[in-house]
Parts: C-alpha cells; sequence; structure tokens
C-alpha cells in the first residue's frame, strides 16, 4: 500500500531559513534605489566641494592656477568618497519582513494553484505562475512569475520522501 502524497505542508520559519530566502531572492547587496540616489548626490557634493574649495583659495589670495587645481582633487575626492559611504550606510542588513518570523505557514497544493497562509495573509499563486521547483541544499523552493521565491525548509517535511513527493506533485503540475 503506497501512502498519499503530500498536499499540504506547514512551519513556521526560521532567521536563518530567511536569510537563505532573502540570498535566494536579492541580486545584490544594495537595491536599486539606493544606487540610484547614491549616484544623484556624489556628483551635487562633488560640485558643492569644488565650489566651497575654490572659494576659499580664491579669498585666501592663492594663485587661480591651484584654487582650481585643489578644488578639483577634493571635489573628486568627496564625491568618491561619498558615494562609497553611502553604499556601505544602504547594506541591506536585516532579513524577514512583517510575520514572517512569527507566525506559522500553511503551503496547500489545489487544484488551481497553490495557496500559501500566514497569519491573517492568503497569497493565491495559479499553477501558470509557478515557473519552477528546485532543491536548494537541502530544502525546496518553488519559483513563481512576479513573486519571490518560495522557501520550505526541510525541517517542515515528515521524511525526505515527503519533500521528494511534494515537489513531484508540483513539478507535475507545472509541466
Amino acid at each position: 500500500m503506497t501512502t498519499p502524497a503530500v498536499t499540504r505542508i506547514t512551519g513556521k520559519l526560521r532567521a536563518r531559513d530567511v536569510k537563505r530566502l532573502a540570498s535566494l531572492a536579492r541580486s545584490s547587496t544594495v537595491g536599486p534605489t539606493v544606487t540610484y540616489y547614491a549616484g544623484v548626490t556624489a556628483p551635487i557634493i562633488s560640485a558643492g566641494v569644488a565650489m566651497f574649495t575654490k572659494n576659499a583659495m580664491v579669498a585666501a589670495d592663492i594663485d587661480p592656477f591651484w584654487a582650481w587645481y585643489n578644488s578639483v582633487f577634493l571635489a573628486a575626492f568627496a564625491g568618491i568618497v561619498w558615494y562609497i559611504v553611502f553604499m556601505r550606510w544602504s547594506y541591506r542588513h536585516t532579513f524577514g519582513r512583517g510575520s514572517e518570523l512569527t507566525e506559522e505557514t500553511e503551503i496547500l497544493l489545489r487544484s488551481d494553484g497553490l495557496t500559501i497562509l500566514r497569519g491573517p495573509i492568503a497569497l493565491q499563486a495559479s499553477w501558470p505562475a509557478v515557473k519552477a521547483v528546485r532543491n536548494i541544499g537541502k530544502d525546496l523552493a518553488i519559483f513563481i512569475e512576479g513573486a519571490d521565491p518560495l522557501m520550505i525548509p526541510a525541517a517542515w517535511f515528515a521524511r525526505p520522501e515527503d519533500k521528494d513527493s511534494f515537489a513531484a506533485l508540483v513539478k507535475a503540475r507545472i509541466q
């Protein structure tokens, strides 16, 4: 007699699970908005430093060549330093959003798609939106179009065979 395939999984994410999920979903340590603002503010800071330096040196009656030379040098240095500092300050350090670490997650395989329940939130992904299912280390990841990957820790499955059965059911639905 064969055991039925696993169609319902529940579990609670741990901090390290969410960290692996974030690493899977993120392509870099900083987001595109941070890069944009760092790139926009660095030239403004450079221009401000150049004007301040040139005006201070002209007021100190320094040769115009050296006033220009030093202002360009300090402006370039200030812009580069600001860009590096801004990017460092903007690194993503925390993992987990909302109830990811506090609520239990339930994943259901249904005839029309995947349903993900966490606390008062319910998300539905129809089968055409589910693009792939892969083993990532010991864990299982389901890739959904237009959403972050769904990470299912191996600890949520009673047996390794249950994980394989669940993955096979998802693969059968998306092919």
